[in-house]
């Protein structure tokens, strides 16, 4: 249906001061805080986990050499979406509005809400990261119980849920550094950048940029910063949804990805019979991950 003078009574007469409402400033690209972003040529893309060696064994003197196999474990696939919107001006409307450029005003209006619902389907993966973003091995991204191919298994997440504090950081960090592949062999991974919803930037901020512990009568430097642990520091992202929940980003390859399949088009049209100028944006993309050990999470205590 097209925007016709009805929906714009009021630009057809004087004395209007002001239009408002599509001024507001947007949170811009904050996807890119949490995901590696590459382009795709395909409706889908998969990914391969491969399995490398276990521990080597001692050979005895004239006993032959152990062997071992490799093999792929599970396969992670990115569904591409499309996203598109559109509107419609009647000629009507085009010509008698007084006061603004009306497709200049809604095209702008319309690269807005593309905007934000990709930031929206951005956060979806991490606002379902305990129960619905599923991976290729089957299990949320963030576990407890990622299964491995002759390894314990993965946790990626706090054993016992906690809020955001000096204890539960740590503990974090050194879930991390405790990460194993998937025949059990560690590996080094360390804690990049923590992603926090807006309700926890304080809380962050204490406790990352302190000199000294947080909440403590006691002298003691404030370990997390003397280390230089997460040293990309702290991201809000504003479309999370649950205020307790944290995650930290890690430097393990191939994890938190966005697949661009096409990058945002625009276009536009006149129609013959009614002088309508129809408008529309479109684009096609995927957000998920490969390996859960690119993300650790905490959904907090709540």
């Amino acid at each position: 249906m097209a925007i016709s003078r009805a929906q714009l009574v009021k630009e057809l007469e004087p004395g209007l001061n002001a239009l408002f409402g599509l001024e507001y400033k947007n949170y811009e690209n904050e996807h890119l805080q949490i995901y590696a972003v590459e382009s795709s040529d395909r409706a889908f893309e998969e990914e391969v986990m491969e399995s490398g060696f276990g521990e080597a064994p001692v050979k005895t003197e004239g006993a032959g050499v152990a062997y071992d196999n490799a093999q792929e474990v599970y396969t992670a696939r990115y569904t591409h979406e499309t996203i598109a919107l559109a509107f419609s001006l009647t000629e009507e409307a085009v010509e008698d509005n007084l006061y603004d450029r009306l497709a200049a005003r809604y095209t702008k209006a319309l690269a807005r809400s593309m905007a934000q619902t990709k930031q929206i389907k951005a956060a979806a993966v991490l606002n379902g990261a305990f129960d619905t973003s599923i991976g290729g091995d089957g299990k949320p991204l963030c576990a407890t119980d990622h299964p491995t191919l002759g390894g314990p298994d993965l946790s990626n997440e706090l054993t016992v849920p906690a809020d955001l504090s000096e204890t539960s950081l740590e503990q974090s960090l050194i879930d991390i550094a405790a990460f194993t592949d998937e025949r059990g062999l560690k590996i080094a991974v360390q804690g990049l950048k923590l992603i926090i919803p807006k309700e926890l930037m304080f809380t962050a901020d204490r406790i990352m940029k302190s000199t000294l512990r947080v909440g403590t009568a006691d002298n003691d430097i404030n370990a997390l910063k003397n280390m230089g642990m997460i040293p990309q520091g702290y991201v809000v992202n504003h479309f999370l949804t649950d205020p307790d929940a944290y995650f930290i980003k890690t430097d393990a390859p191939n994890g938190m990805k966005m697949f661009e399949r096409v990058a945002m088009r625009t276009g536009f049209e006149g129609d013959f019979d009614t002088g309508n100028v129809r408008y529309k944006a479109r684009e096609r993309y995927s957000f998920g991950f490969s390996d859960p050990r690119g993300i650790f999470g905490s959904p907090g205590a709540a």
